[in-house]
């Protein structure tokens, strides 16, 4: 029984032709599973917004809609509203907004202190030309003081003309469901997708998690640690318990998924199609 929710996917900007290659196969794979859209990641630098631009022209040279991530951590109101413009020329319709980490070795943080900034000034500069995406964080930021200072931040970012959040991944279905009742309950209404991020890798979603706060249960990570060398049953393994943690979330009403997809197409589409069939 098909599923109504949508699906997207997020990729970053590639380093090299051969990424380049990669990543315009990626895109043909996962194209016949209709997403709603495409998302690019951002970086501080110079150089990765180029690469964000590059890959956010191919995509919507392709006729299929895009969503560049948008950081602005570091940067000025002249910079960005100058991006804003080249963005809404190019046609692009959505952003991600997000406040991003310092770069190593910057000291300044920009003009922009948080994302609820930005999203005020992308609707203060463009209307409602863009539909505006936030990040969520249902296991709590981690640099957040607390669980109800995070929910105060992103219930900010959702007042300043947000349309809709995409999370942090996770693997507890529940900690999604309390942070969706929480924000209701201080009367947010936008929409709150659920990111996900297929284990295919387990020194990889090691460090991933690690990073930016995201828990792997303990059973999870011991029965990875325990595959060793074994990456078959590893990815079988998780295939099977991130496709279950999906059902779960579009039964218990999550509007769509977003995986973050690491440039890679089969995991994600094998995800989606197990769970949206």
């Amino acid at each position: 029984m098909s599923h109504p929710a949508s699906v997207s996917f997020e990729f970053f900007p590639p380093n090299s032709p051969e990424g380049r290659d990669k990543l315009r196969e990626t895109r043909r794979q996962l194209a016949p599973l209709a997403p709603e859209y495409f998302s690019v990641t951002y970086g501080a630098g110079g150089a990765t917004r180029d690469k964000t631009r590059a890959v956010v022209d191919e995509i919507a040279a392709e006729g299929r809609a895009v969503a560049p991530h948008l950081s602005c951590i570091g940067a000025t109101r002249e910079g960005v509203g100058e991006l804003l413009e080249q963005w809404r020329a190019a046609g692009i319709r959505r952003l991600v907004a997000l406040r991003g980490d310092l770069p190593s070795g910057m000291v300044d943080a920009g003009e922009f202190r948080y994302a609820c900034d930005l999203v005020a000034f992308v609707r203060e500069r463009t209307g409602d030309w863009f539909r505006i995406e936030v990040a969520a964080y249902p296991e709590v930021h981690p640099q957040a003081v607390s669980a109800e200072a995070d929910l105060q931040a992103f219930a900010r970012k959702v007042s300043a003309g947000a349309d809709a959040a995409i999370t942090q991944y996770f693997y507890n279905a529940d900690a999604y469901f309390r942070f969706v009742d929480a924000a209701r309950a201080r009367g947010v209404s936008a929409p709150i997708v659920p990111g996900v991020m297929p284990i295919t890798n387990y020194t990889q979603l090691v460090r991933f998690s690690d990073a930016c706060g995201a828990e792997i249960p303990r059973w999870i990570r011991l029965r990875l640690a325990g595959f060793g060398d074994d990456v078959a049953s590893l990815r079988a393994f998780g295939h099977d318990v991130v496709s279950a943690m999906c059902a779960r979330l579009l039964a218990g009403g999550a509007p769509a998924l977003h995986f973050y997809t690491l440039n890679q197409a089969g995991p994600s589409a094998a995800i989606w199609r197990a769970v949206a069939s």
